[in-house]
């Protein structure tokens, strides 16, 4: 059975908004969440960024049963790797060992606020390299030095940790990311059903490990509302990974899909209250070999129809694939 999660979205509601959301998402009977940790929306018709490390405390706080991950956080530009370990260790404590780790390589969107530049592809993985290595060193205990091509740790120690430490999950959209997702992760993150990508990442070590893809939906009863407001907060989806990794701010992004018309995301996103639909994209990952997907309600003000719909209808539905 696929598992299926519920996405808080950062870049669509407020912090309270996000905490009160996953509340009703764990009450509607969701497997487990994930959060986005941004620094700026993809469209300024999303509206909003809050910090999602704090977001996420306060949801270990209000919630009981439901995992929480981060979905991702890029350990290497705006966050040092040291401060990540620290971050997830306290997470796996607040939430009583229900905390993953998602990690990537990040976007120019949120990572340019601290001016560090932002340098090519194979960089930026050469960093998420060594930086999951750090991270992976303090979350085993003891004292860590560290000098490498791009970070440096000094005498860094995590005082308080979990007896289990937090799973760690890797981001991926090409052979070198699933090379190192394979090595590193204890599961694979993804965005997009690619049986390749999971094929790569087994043969990479990554066999038997959960992987974890992620669907936007934009629920409503009028469809016509529906594509709209996909059209709207969504659109910036059309572009791909290695585009969307590029764009420095909202207005990049506003500018790239000017030309995308409704129409152009309704093969990709479900639309409207049609069960099958979303039925069938999620199981275009199960075919693809993934074992969980996290669901995006696109829109933050339309969470809570969307929570009654999937707890009375579409979790039942997709239960039985």
């Amino acid at each position: 059975m696929v598992r299926i999660g519920y996405t808080m979205m950062t870049e669509q509601a407020g912090p309270r908004e996000l905490v009160g959301d996953l509340v009703g998402a764990e009450r509607a009977g969701f497997d487990f969440s994930v959060v986005s940790d941004h620094y700026f929306p993809w469209l300024d018709s999303q509206g909003h960024a809050p910090y999602a490390w704090s977001v996420l405390g306060a949801a270990a706080q209000a919630t009981d049963r439901i995992p929480l991950m981060t979905y991702v956080t890029c350990p290497t530009f705006r966050y040092h790797p040291a401060v990540v370990a620290q971050k997830a260790a306290t997470m796996q404590l607040l939430s009583g060992g229900r905390f993953r780790l998602g990690l990537g390589s990040g976007e120019n969107l949120n990572e340019h606020v601290v001016g560090a530049g932002w340098p090519s592809a194979h960089v930026r993985l050469e960093m998420l390299e060594e930086a999951v290595g750090i991270i992976r060193s303090l979350l085993a205990g003891g004292c860590v030095s560290h000098h490498g091509a791009h970070f440096d740790v000094e005498n860094a120690t995590l005082w308080d940790l979990p007896d289990v430490p937090p799973p760690i999950g890797m981001a991926a959209s090409g052979p070198r990311s699933c090379e190192i997702a394979g090595r590193y992760g204890d599961l694979l993150v993804a965005v997009e059903p690619d049986r390749a990508l999971v094929t790569s990442f087994v043969a990479n070590g990554g066999a038997g490990k959960p992987c974890v893809g992620q669907l936007p939906v934009s629920y409503d009863t009028d469809r016509d509302a529906a594509v709209a407001r996909a059209h709207d907060q969504f659109r910036w989806a059309v572009g791909g990974w290695e585009l969307n990794a590029e764009l420095p701010g909202p207005a990049g992004f506003a500018a790239a899909t000017r030309h995308t018309r409704p129409e152009d995301l309704t093969d990709t996103i479900p639309c409207g209250d049609d069960v099958d639909a979303v039925v069938d994209a999620v199981r275009g990952y199960a075919d693809a070999g993934f074992t969980e997907v996290a669901l995006v309600q696109i829109g933050g003000d339309r969470q809570t129809p969307f929570l009654d719909w999937a707890g009375s209808t579409l979790l039942p539905a997709l239960r039985e694939l």
